[in-house]
């Protein structure tokens, strides 16, 4: 799916046109070999700089072609999918693109959270002009650098859930939840810090004109990211303290049914033994007649509650 935008000049609002003209944004979402190909040929630009962030797997970076004059930014940004009906959270690439002092094109293998919420919010996008490319990056720097703060709350929220179901039932189905929490926590640090180092690199003006009027909107967006990456070292924290807590509560609930069992064990080998002692080949007195039956099940039950009682008040049982 490919979608053109212009700034009006005269309005100043953003308008969706058929074919690229200088100064126009281009949103590239999923596309197909022969769209590739006929926006590389249109814009004169090499195919596989398009292919780049298309790859789910691409990490944060900034590449320079001087064979074409662009500037490619990769990026991670934050997302959420689905797996089995779980929720589980994620990073991936979004591809900007600064084609000569032409053009600027957004591409992705999905749609992007920045992308889409700047698309459907129609005051955001009309602030937006499409011919200041420099400003119009570090604008979705600086939206996707909040995005992962608002993820982040979303993480602490689910985790503060977690933990209260968590004093009800611990199976392994709350092991692989952990397992997800982690693997997020892995993949959101990992991006950030990446995005942190192309941040910088912007910042030195090399790879794209920084003009003075952007040069706070930047400022705003590198202090953005110094927190989202403070706030998941503070959740990878936490994250550990409840797996040592999860650990330790498994552990500690395996010693209290092995201890219960033990004194159960303790409680009937008593009656057992007598029982057994009393049917061995040998004379006893009362040994026929149902008194004596129901004077041994007597001393059998009373030997049994002192051994509970006695288990009981030693917090054995």
């Amino acid at each position: 799916m490919i979608d053109i935008y212009n700034t009006n000049m005269k309005t100043l609002k953003i308008e969706k046109i058929e074919e690229p003209v200088k100064g126009c944004w281009i949103n590239i979402v999923k596309p197909t070999e022969k769209e590739i190909k006929k926006l590389a040929q249109d814009i004169q630009i090499n195919e596989e700089i398009l292919r780049y962030p298309l790859d789910v797997s691409e990490k944060a970076h900034i590449d320079i072609d001087d064979d074409c004059n662009c500037v490619l930014i990769v990026v991670d940004s934050p997302a959420t999918e689905y797996k089995d009906g779980e929720k589980i959270y994620t990073t991936l690439p979004l591809g900007m693109i600064l084609v000569r002092d032409d053009i600027f094109i957004t591409i992705s293998q999905v749609k992007i959270n920045v992308v889409e919420n700047l698309l459907k919010n129609k005051n955001k996008l009309d602030s937006i002009h499409t011919f200041k490319k420099s400003r119009f990056v570090f604008q979705l720097l600086y939206d996707m650098a909040q995005d992962y703060i608002r993820y982040l709350t979303y993480i602490n929220i689910d985790l503060e859930k977690f933990e209260k179901h968590m004093e009800k039932t611990m199976s392994n189905k709350e092991l692989l939840k952990i397992m997800r929490f982690e693997k997020s926590m892995i993949y959101f640090n990992a991006s950030v810090k990446a995005n942190q180092v192309v941040l910088e690199k912007l910042n030195r003006g090399k790879a794209i004109k920084l003009y003075e009027e952007d040069e706070d909107m930047l400022e705003d967006t590198l202090i953005e990211n110094r927190q989202a990456i403070e706030m998941i070292q503070t959740y990878s924290e936490i994250l550990n303290g409840i797996v040592d807590m999860f650990g330790t509560m498994v552990s500690n609930n395996l010693n209290v049914v092995m201890k219960i069992l033990t004194s159960l064990t303790l409680v009937i080998s008593l009656p057992t033994m007598v029982s057994s002692f009393m049917g061995m080949n040998v004379e006893f007195p009362f040994a026929t007649g149902k008194v004596s039956f129901m004077l041994i099940v007597s001393l059998c039950v009373l030997i049994s509650l002192v051994a509970a009682y006695w288990l009981k008040k030693k917090d054995m049982l």
